[in-house]
């Protein structure tokens, strides 16, 4: 999975310059990043805290993990029903 450089504060304080006013084009500009890229958090961390966008992020993790496990038991199923299904 790809890091990214920057935290979910950093980002979120990115977000708060930019509702105070300051242009895209300048904060891309001082925080090194490209205007697309500020405009990416905006759509995923526009209008949460720093304490929301941790949540988030458990969340996150935790839904993935949820998918892998069910991903695991159901090749599990199809395996035995192929199994079953060749024994007799």
């Amino acid at each position: 999975m790809k890091r990214t450089r920057f935290t979910e504060e950093q980002i979120i304080g990115v977000l708060k310059e930019a509702e105070a006013g300051a242009k895209t084009a300048d904060l891309a500009r001082r925080h090194g990043v490209s205007e697309a890229t500020i405009y990416n958090w905006k759509a995923k961390y526009g209008g949460l805290e720093v304490s929301e966008a941790r949540r988030l992020r458990t969340l996150e993790a935790e839904n993935a993990k949820l998918k892998r496990l069910l991903a695991d038991a159901m090749l599990d199923q199809a395996a035995l029903k192929d199994f079953l299904a060749k024994k007799f």
